[in-house]
């Protein structure tokens, strides 16, 4: 005959027991639903991080764009503001604006720098030595398109900054249309990012801070006529 204690203690522990199992049951189906949750995420960064990359890889200068009523160039390399002082020299634009100039820099020194025209320097290029990144690249330049009013600006920079460029300026220069001049320094194409070390973590930076400028953001990036969307710079090879 069973002892009434032993009978009445394990009924007693059956209830504890149940709610333990269930309980673990729910951390497990919680744990697999983050795990599913962070594979997802993973797999939108990468196939968002390969849609961007192939596209950028493939983004091309402009062997004649059309003439603009000025033109901006983001500091970052010389062979950014070489390609704006050509455009400028070309008559592709009435005035430059150079945004992102270090303070210790003079206009004496830029001009040097980039070989221009002297004369052409001192009358219809303007510097801008506010601008940090690219968030004030933006805001400075559209305090300037604005101060002219200029319909067309032909914005010049790298290939792989000109999504971020365009989405920023974008938010700003609301009554100008941007023409996309990207400056390519290193070929792409056919997927050579994937075999240039540097290459590969240059386009993941610049993906990872595009990604924060879209989460950032409250008003969704503008096209105008085409300029704008990613997807529609021009793809002209020079």
């Amino acid at each position: 005959m069973m002892d009434a204690r032993n009978s009445t203690g394990t009924a007693g522990q059956m209830p504890v027991v149940v709610a333990r199992s269930r309980e673990r049951g729910r951390m497990m189906a919680a744990l697999r639903i983050s795990a599913l949750f962070l594979l997802l995420l993973v797999a939108l960064f990468a196939g968002g991080f390969g849609w961007f990359a192939n596209t950028v890889s493939h983004l091309t200068t402009p062997a004649n764009p059309a003439k603009a009523d000025a033109i901006i160039v983001l500091t970052g390399g010389q062979s950014r503001l070489d390609a704006a002082i050509d455009l400028l020299a070309s008559g592709k634009g009435e005035r430059l604006l150079i945004s992102g100039v270090h303070p210790s820099a003079s206009r004496r020194q830029l001009q040097a720098a980039t070989g221009g025209n002297k004369a052409l320097f001192s009358c219809c290029v303007d510097i801008d030595r506010a601008a940090l990144d690219t968030i004030g690249n933006a805001e400075e330049s559209a305090k300037w398109v604005e101060s002219h009013a200029y319909g067309t600006v032909i914005l010049v920079t790298n290939n792989y900054h000109m999504p971020r460029s365009l989405l920023e300026m974008g938010r700003l220069l609301h009554g100008a249309r941007l023409e996309p001049y990207p400056v390519v320094n290193t070929n792409l194409g056919n997927g050579g990012w994937l075999t240039k070390p540097e290459a590969l973590r240059v386009l993941l930076t610049e993906y990872s801070k595009y990604l924060l400028a879209l989460a950032r953001g409250i008003v969704p990036v503008r096209q105008t006529g085409g300029s704008i969307a990613l997807a529609e710079v021009s793809t002209v090879k020079r």
